[in-house]
């Protein structure tokens, strides 16, 4: 979600961060609607997800701030190896509660209620794509606006295939894959590479996430709230996904369980060590930040080939932004402003795609280019239709992502339960928590 988050994403993301539960309720501090405003200026304190982005983030905050002289930004970022949203949490429960914040999905919109402010008649959902709003709803307001929209795959290395003699765009089916793998495999010590795959499966949510959305979305129509509100799990692919992540793990670099984010994109893949990685277009600022050459010529994504959607790549959003609605009126202003000169500006829009490297989730780009090999895939399948929904941000941001998904998923990885178990676990579980 992530990476992708970070931990959201993808979600977070990276992506994808992850709650503590379900529902719980915010207890209300004196000071959450106290004012940042002083000595004529208006300060906007910023907390999101997004870690990839922390430097980039800062850097248009003092953009902004160069043109408006009258506000000041403090971005804080929250993920690697934690949580974002118990950090949201002590912060609201302290009376430090951020103007603006993020949004992982629907179970995200239902326990910060009492802090969102409605958005709708901001320029920036107005200028949103269709569909892109409908994770962040609550009782027919708008209560979140996307960061971007982005899309995950297998992040290859261009040089390593090519040296192979195989073509990744062939890749469209598991058996195409499955004797890829084998040929690159075999080669090893003339690629250069410790292995085909860099499977970091200290990092759950990477499987939790982003590999099981690929055989929960066709039971949900790729949609999240479908999920969300499902009573039972359906898990009729998940033979499939089996047969994913034993490929992936059987051909990974080595202990599995012991590598993290951080290892599988920064000290593997960024410097060559790995043919490909299950990862999404948001690692390219990390990538570009360790070998800028590398970045913009030697890397590019595909699908993971998922039998009923082959040639399809798992696009959606895994972020968005809230503002805090118990702050005063000239603070809420202040982020309502700022959102909508980053997303609907020509400033903003440039800083967006260009500083950012996110493919926008709003209308009004068509004269920008995308920035990055990464983004431009996402872009192109978007713009072909050649895309599946994600149903992810529909467990994000409950329990049962982090206390039975997560565990049990790695449970299976590292040898201690049977895959029958493991499936059997997380339907059972999720029937549970839907129940209650």
């Amino acid at each position: 979600m992530k990476k992708g988050f970070w931990k959201r994403f993808g979600k977070r993301v990276a992506v994808v961060a992850l709650a503590a539960g379900a529902t719980f309720t915010l207890a209300a501090c004196s000071s959450s609607g106290s004012s940042s405003s002083s000595g004529g200026k208006t300060k906007i304190t910023i907390l999101q997800g997004k870690v990839e982005n922390n430097k980039q983030f800062k850097q248009i905050a003092k953009q902004y701030e160069k043109t408006h002289k009258n506000v000041t930004i403090e971005v804080t970022s929250i993920g690697g190896g934690t949580d974002y949203d118990p950090v949201l949490k002590t912060r609201i429960s302290s009376g430090n509660s951020p103007t603006i914040f993020s949004l992982a999905g629907p179970a995200d919109v239902k326990q910060f209620k009492a802090y969102e402010a409605d958005l709708s008649n901001t320029k920036t959902a107005k200028a949103a794509q269709p569909g892109v709003l409908s994770a962040v709803k609550s009782d027919g307001k708008t209560v979140g606006l996307p960061f971007n929209v982005e899309g995950y795959g297998f992040v290859y290395n261009k040089k390593v295939f090519e040296k192979a003699g195989i073509d990744p765009q062939s890749l469209t089916t598991v058996d195409k894959l499955q004797a890829a793998v084998q040929q690159l495999d075999a080669q090893k010590d003339q690629l250069g590479i410790k292995g085909v795959f860099a499977l970091p499966g200290k990092e759950a949510w990477i499987m939790s996430d982003h590999l099981l959305n690929l055989y929960l979305a066709q039971d949900y129509n790729g949609n999240a709230q479908t999920l969300y509100k499902s009573k039972s799990m359906k898990f009729s692919k998940n033979a499939d996904m089996k047969t994913m992540l034993d490929l992936q793990k059987k051909y990974s670099i080595k202990p599995v369980m012991q590598m993290d984010y951080s290892a599988q994109v920064n000290q593997y893949f960024s410097q060559g060590k790995t043919a490909m990685i299950q990862q999404g277009d948001w690692i390219y600022p990390t990538v570009e930040g360790i070998d800028k050459t590398f970045a913009q010529n030697d890397i590019g994504m595909i699908p993971i080939p998922v039998p009923g959607e082959e040639g399809k790549l798992p696009v959606g959003t895994s972020l968005y932004w809230a503002v805090n609605k118990r702050k005063d009126a000239k603070e809420q202003k202040a982020a309502k402003d700022f959102l909508d000169w980053l997303y609907t500006s020509k400033e903003g829009k440039k800083a967006v795609v260009n500083k950012l490297h996110y493919v926008p989730a709003y209308k009004g780009y068509d004269n920008l280019k995308m920035s990055d090999p990464l983004t431009s895939v996402v872009y192109d399948y978007e713009q072909k239709g050649q895309t599946t929904g994600w149903v992810f941000p529909g467990y994000t941001g409950t329990a049962w992502d982090p206390d039975v998904a997560q565990p049990n998923l790695q449970k299976y990885l590292s040898g201690k339960q049977s895959w029958d178990k493991t499936v059997k676990n997380m339907t059972d579980g999720w029937a549970k928590q839907q129940n209650k």
